[in-house]
């Protein structure tokens, strides 16, 4: 009887013991669980709080630039008013809240915000700046891109004409900024720690893209690239030219002629 009494008051003893390892178990793991969910939520919100900043400097950014066109149009025309006919004179057009077109000759140019907050890919050379390397979060950007296209491709309505990439304006927290364009090369993001964004600025990017798309001619296609054509194509093109237009089609295009 005794020895029942002992191995009863030591399994109970024992299952004291292990409920209080499992419980104290269970209260580590909540513990952990509790402590990852923190973490990820904390992430969460540097995140989220990083890009809406990037967002509304590049939103903030996209306002300068379409104050900036609407002064370079009434500058270029109290310039050229008496030397070009109405057709050709600067005209700035606001196509959306996230979408301008400023024509000039015949050259069109299109100033496109996307909505969406970005992130360069591991090998781009921004990447290698003391900048992001000791504050990575700077690495997230907006993006503003101008194209260039033929002002006839929308007067005429060709959907299928051609237009290229000019340049594009990269904006972060920090109000920071650095343009790719033509002939990219690591020194144009040297400076990506210290230039900031203003009207001055923003007014420099602008007249350089107008003046490499002016110089940028509309060249001949090759001639067995033009030879044939279909009935459809000849009853599109007499109906505002709808056949395929582009300043290099026909010919090679690299990234670096942009």
């Amino acid at each position: 009887m005794v020895d029942k009494n002992i191995k009863a008051a030591r399994f109970g003893l024992l299952s004291f013991f292990v409920g209080i390892y499992v419980h104290l178990s269970i209260k580590h793991c909540v513990m952990n669980d509790k402590e990852i969910r923190a973490s990820f939520l904390e992430a969460l919100v540097i995140k989220a709080s990083t890009k809406q900043t990037v967002y509304n400097n590049t939103l903030q950014t996209f306002k300068v630039i379409k104050k900036v066109l609407i002064q370079l149009e009434k500058d270029y025309k109290n310039i050229i008013q008496d030397k070009l006919s109405e057709a050709s004179m600067p005209r700035y057009h606001e196509r959306g809240p996230f979408e301008v077109e400023f024509k000039i000759g015949g050259d069109l140019l299109l100033f496109s915000m996307h909505s969406n907050v970005f992130q360069f890919d591991d090998k781009h050379p921004v990447w290698k700046t003391n900048y992001l390397k000791e504050e990575p979060m700077c690495g997230y950007c907006g993006v503003i891109n101008i194209y260039n296209f033929l002002a006839d491709s929308f007067k005429y309505n060709r959907m299928n004409d051609i237009g290229y990439l000019v340049a594009r304006l990269f904006v972060n927290k920090d109000n920071h900024f650095f343009v790719e364009g033509k002939r990219q090369s690591a020194e144009l993001v040297k400076d990506f720690a210290v230039d900031t964004i203003s009207p001055g600025v923003i007014r420099q990017i602008i007249e350089t893209a107008i003046q490499y798309s002016i110089e940028f001619d509309l060249l001949v296609p090759l001639y067995d690239q033009v030879k044939l054509a279909t009935v459809e194509q000849m009853r599109e093109k007499i109906s505002h030219s709808k056949m395929v237009t582009g300043k290099r089609l026909g010919f090679g295009f690299n990234s670096d002629d942009v």
